[in-house]
C-alpha cells in the first residue's frame, strides 16, 4: 500500500504525524473543515442536548477548534483536550473561545466528577487502538480513558465519538472497554451502503440502556450495531456527587 493511502494513525504517532504542516490543513483546507464541521454537527445532534439550555461539552481531540466552533455556534461552552502541540497552537491563533488542554486521551481525563453535560470526538478514537510506545497496551489504555471520561461525565449524559475503525475487532475492542467502564450504548453507522458518505459513530450513554439513535441513510432498520450492559463492575466512588452544576459554575469554568 502507498504511503499516501496508509491510515494516519499507521504512519507515526498523533503528536507527530499532526506537527505544524498538518495542522496548518485544519485551518487552511476547505474540504477537510467542511467534513469536519458536518461530523461534529451529527455528533451535537446525537448528544440529545435540551433546547436553550447551555451545556459545558468535553471535545476529545479538540485538535484546531473546528468542532469547538460548532459547539459554540449551538450556543454551549466547550473544554477540549487534545494530544498535539502544534493543533492546540492553531486553535490559539484561530482565537476559539473554548478552553484547552494538552493531554493523552488514553491516560484519562483529569477532570472532577460530574463536571460536563456531555462529551464529543472527531476521528481520534481509533488512534487508542495502536502501540506507538512499547509500554502502550490498547484495552488498558482504552479503559483507563473510558472510565475516567465516565467519571467526569454527569449522570443521564451521553458522549459521542465519529471514529474510523479498521477493523471488527478494533470496534469489539473499543466497545468492551467502554461497556466495561459503565457505559451503555453502541456503534451506529451513517449511510451504511455508500462507500464515501459511510460514516461510524460510537454512542455512549451514562443513563442506563436506552435506544440508540436512528442511523441515516437507512430505510426501515436500523444500520447500528448494539451492544447491552451486562456490567460486573463493582460499585465505588458513585455516591453523592452528582451534584448539577449551575449557571455561575460553568461561567466560573470558563
Amino acid at each position: 500500500m502507498s504511503g499516501s493511502c496508509r491510515r494516519p494513525e499507521h504512519q507515526a504517532p498523533p503528536e507527530i504525524f499532526y506537527g505544524t504542516d498538518e495542522a496548518q490543513k485544519y485551518s487552511n483546507n476547505t474540504r477537510i473543515m467542511t467534513i469536519q464541521s458536518e461530523m461534529s454537527d451529527r455528533a451535537l445532534e446525537l448528544l440529545a442536548l435540551p433546547d436553550d439550555v447551555p451545556c459545558l461539552l468535553l471535545d476529545i481531540g479538540c485538535g484546531s477548534g473546528l468542532s469547538g466552533e460548532c459547539i459554540e455556534e449551538q450556543g454551549h461552552l466547550w473544554i477540549g483536550v487534545d494530544i498535539a502541540p502544534a493543533m492546540l497552537q492553531v486553535a490559539k491563533e484561530r482565537e476559539t473561545e473554548g478552553d484547552f488542554i494538552l493531554g493523552d486521551m488514553g491516560e484519562g481525563m483529569p477532570f472532577r466528577a460530574g463536571a460536563f453535560d456531555g462529551a464529543i470526538s472527531i476521528s481520534a478514537l481509533q488512534w487508542l487502538c495502536n502501540r506507538d510506545k512499547s509500554y502502550h497496551k490498547p484495552g488498558k489504555r482504552l479503559y483507563t480513558f473510558f472510565s475516567t471520561l465516565y467519571a467526569c461525565l454527569s449522570r443521564g449524559s451521553r458522549a459521542v465519538f465519529q471514529f474510523y475503525p479498521e477493523s471488527p475487532d478494533q470496534v469489539e475492542l473499543i466497545t468492551t472497554q467502554s461497556m466495561r467502564a459503565g457505559f451503555t450504548g453502541g456503534v451506529l453507522i451513517d449511510y451504511p451502503n455508500s462507500s464515501k458518505a459511510k460514516k461510524f459513530f460510537l454512542v455512549l450513554m451514562t443513563g442506563g440502556s436506552q435506544p440508540l439513535p436512528q442511523a441515516l441513510g437507512t430505510e426501515q432498520e436500523s444500520a447500528s450495531a448494539r451492544f447491552e450492559q451486562q456490567r460486573e463492575r463493582i460499585k465505588q466512588i458513585r455516591s453523592g456527587k452528582n451534584i448539577k452544576k449551575s449557571r455561575d459554575w460553568i461561567k466560573e469554568k470558563k
